[in-house]
């Protein structure tokens, strides 16, 4: 450790991030949404050792060793400044985004240790706001969901000479997430994994004009959000791994409600278009989630529980503090 580049022991960093939605229908690997759900952090610089106080969502099944994911992000960071191995860490968390549902919860807690890493560091080695992005998306793979939570609202995301973008798209007030959030989880490495490796030209192009349209629906014109969030390029192929998932987001656009799937699955995105519809579609959730004769109320033979909320979309993204003893 560059004990110059690091600040003293004692100083504290305080993070909350937000969860997100990648993908957001047709925007595949390229559109990332913010979700008003959040994991906190706090990360305490201490003499030696690396100890975990962790609770709320997946905090039993998680590793309290240098294999946290927060402490792999952490120590990239400090990898990518120069400034060695981690100091002595105390590493206090409580997470509300559920793991593997697709709500973003690796990405938030990449970006929570790359920010507490980051602000850990004197301010001459600290990574400037391109080099924070490039480090959390080469820990996702992608920037599509590090981006919204490190930014906040839409953002749209592409990579460029070997270096990732993202922009961030102010979101329409209007638009009201509400997410169906099933008790079964779907590993991303399976959903991607049932992905063919060539589509149709067609296919591609009419994937590509409702993403586009999904821009101007969800900062502008939010009574195109239907239209804009039809998707042909990955839900469809993905079905097979969350039946009652794909049923119930069917059920729900029959209805007209612009509902996909959020990120990898299993949860189900509802973008409304204000309090009223996102009552409209709480209510059609539980209806259709609580018939016994639905293809969305069991999976794998067991009947599934679902946990619906209305969200907001955050205008900004992470949030960092720091103190010192």
């Amino acid at each position: 450790m560059n004990e110059q580049a690091v600040a003293a022991p004692g100083t504290s960093v305080s993070v909350r991030v937000p969860g997100s939605t990648g993908n957001v229908g047709p925007g595949f690997d390229t559109l990332g949404l913010a979700l008003g759900y959040y994991d906190e952090l706090t990360v305490t610089r201490i003499e030696s050792g690396l100890e975990f106080e962790l609770s709320g969502e997946g905090s039993e099944n998680v590793p309290q060793t240098a294999d946290h994911l927060v402490v792999r992000s952490m120590q990239a960071v400090f990898d990518a400044a120069g400034a060695g191995a981690l100091p002595g860490l105390r590493l206090k968390a409580h997470n509300q985004i559920p793991h593997g549902r697709g709500m973003g919860s690796s990405a938030s807690a990449v970006v929570a240790g790359v920010l507490a890493a980051n602000a850990l560091l004197t301010e001459g080695s600290r990574l400037d706001d391109h080099g924070v992005l490039q480090v959390c998306s080469q820990l996702e793979g992608h920037p599509d969901n590090v981006a919204p939570t490190l930014y906040g609202g839409l953002t749209v995301s592409f990579e460029q000479n070997g270096e990732f973008v993202s922009v961030p798209v102010r979101v329409h007030q209007d638009v009201i997430p509400v997410v169906a959030i099933p008790d079964f989880e779907v590993a991303t490495s399976v959903a991607r994994g049932l992905l063919p490796d060539t589509v149709a030209h067609r296919t591609a192009a009419v994937t590509a004009g409702r993403a586009a349209l999904l821009v101007e629906a969800l900062s502008n014109r939010p009574e195109y959000l239907l239209p804009a969030t039809f998707d042909l390029l990955h839900q469809p192929y993905r079905a097979q791994a969350m039946g009652p998932s794909f049923e119930l987001m069917t059920q729900l656009r029959e209805r007209g409600f612009a509902a996909l799937i959020s990120g990898a699955g299993p949860t189900v995105l509802t973008l409304a278009n204000g309090a009223q519809e996102a009552e409209r579609v709480v209510s059609a959730i539980e209806e259709i989630t609580s018939d016994p004769e639905s293809a969305a109320h069991t999976h794998n033979s067991a009947d599934v529980s679902w946990r619906v909320m209305a969200l907001r979309v955050p205008a900004e993204g992470a949030k960092v503090g720091v103190s010192t003893q």
